[in-house]
């Protein structure tokens, strides 16, 4: 019993820190641009093969 009280707060404030981490990032616009991230890397590839003689 004596661990449960240790145990929960513990979870819920990593639970909490996730929370606030996740809505951190969601403030600073992680998610705003989910394919161009993805499509990079075409771009990329594309651009040195013209650069190939």
């Amino acid at each position: 019993m004596n661990g449960l009280l240790l145990l929960i707060p513990i979870a819920l404030s990593l639970g909490l820190l996730g929370l606030a981490a996740f809505f951190w990032s969601l403030k600073r616009g992680q998610y705003d641009d989910m394919d161009g991230a993805a499509l990079r890397i075409f771009v990329e590839d594309e651009e040195e093969k013209a650069a190939q003689p």
